[in-house]
């Protein structure tokens, strides 16, 4: 029988604690850490990632939206909190939570000025995003002289750090692009610093970016999945440990004669003789319907068990024929001797995907 009798998240701080200090050594003592703690800490918990984070010393935390900034200033987080991609209908609770927006546009940079100016605000930190080369969010080149002519005219916020983002830090093949968003970056920010009467911190680098461009260090760098225990490549995964472990229990096992079928719409039909173990999870805790069909392979007592037939919502059935195991047993899906990385390239997807999709309803263990 299994220490456990429900699925679970364990969440290994000490693991976290291991994480953060190889990522801290790859850059130099001056370098600031950002720590992204989005998306519930990457599918884990937001909350207990951040507390222990801000023990170790990390200097700031950034997330995604407002929402998530003051969830962690309500439970007491106290460092820097920076809102990667705040909208202009929540500025008033990114004020009064004593959040810093990333300005990315010329909309959310006059919406936030006119914000903060009605509460008559001085000096707010913020920090400008540029498009380097993703894509996804930033001033344009072209646009600087128009932020640069808003900032001029208000004494509300104050640039606190200007920042891009790698588009493929993790690809080699992909090495003279990033090599290009560099150069663009350092333009853009060298033209912003001449205007201003200050330095602001410059931050490019993701975790691919600490661990493959070190020149791009600057006065800060930003991890998420590292922290996690990714590395995206085999070589840098060998030195980080997973923080999380889903886990679950074999609810009820089944001899499926040949011919029999298991599932919604029959997706499998037993060849032989087969013994089906249904698990107490589905796609409503973060284990989507990809997985099905044998594109899953969970471990029973480091046994592999592919998933059979279709993922139902509450419930997953796999092949357990051949394996001594009993109901009630315990069943990794995914942890440190069976990543998660693993786990999701077997469906074709990855690691951030998988590892975001656990819903808040699986109970977390917090083991420290």
């Amino acid at each position: 029988m299994s220490d456990i009798s429900e699925t679970v998240l364990e969440i290994d701080l000490k693991s976290l604690a291991h994480n953060y200090s190889y990522l801290r050594s790859k850059i130099s003592d001056e370098t600031k850490f950002m720590a992204v703690v989005k998306a519930f800490g990457y599918g884990s918990d937001s909350l207990a990632i951040a507390q222990k984070l801000e023990n170790l010393g990390v200097d700031s935390f950034a997330v995604a939206y407002v929402s998530e900034g003051i969830q962690l200033r309500k439970m007491g987080i106290e460092k820097p909190i920076l809102v990667l991609h705040p909208q202009v209908g929540h500025f008033s609770e990114l004020i009064e939570n004593d959040l810093m927006p990333s300005l990315y546009s010329q909309m959310i940079l006059n919406g936030f000025i006119e914000a903060t100016e009605m509460y008559s605000k001085e000096n707010l930190p913020v920090h400008l995003k540029l498009n380097t080369g993703m894509n996804r969010l930033g001033f344009e080149e072209l646009e600087i002289d128009a932020v640069l002519d808003s900032l001029k005219n208000t004494k509300s916020i104050k640039v606190r750090g200007i920042f891009s983002h790698f588009a493929a830090s993790e690809d080699f093949s992909e090495r003279a692009f990033s090599l290009e968003q560099l150069k663009k970056f350092r333009r853009i920010s060298s033209k912003i610093i001449q205007d201003l009467d200050y330095r602001p911190l410059l931050h490019f680098c993701n975790t691919s970016g600490i661990l493959n461009y070190p020149e791009a260090q600057f006065d800060m760098v930003r991890s998420g999945i590292g922290l996690y225990g990714f590395g995206n490549s085999t070589e840098e995964d060998a030195h980080l440990i997973p923080i999380a472990s889903l886990k679950t229990i074999i609810a009820q096992i089944h001899e499926v004669p040949k011919g029999s079928s298991v599932g919604y719409n029959r997706g499998f039909i037993a060849k032989k003789l087969t013994s089906i173990a249904t698990l107490p999870l589905g796609h409503a805790d973060g284990i989507n319907r990809i997985y099905g069909n044998g594109k899953g392979i969970v471990s029973v007592h480091g046994n592999p068990a592919p998933i059979v037939g279709n993922v139902c919502m509450d419930m997953i059935m796999i092949d357990v024929t051949g394996i001594d195991c009993q109901e009630g047993d315990e069943v990794l899906i995914f942890g440190k001797n069976k990543s998660a990385e693993e786990f999701a390239h077997h469906a074709g997807t990855i690691s951030y995907e998988l590892i975001t999709s656990i819903s808040q309803r699986v109970k977390r263990r917090i083991l420290d």
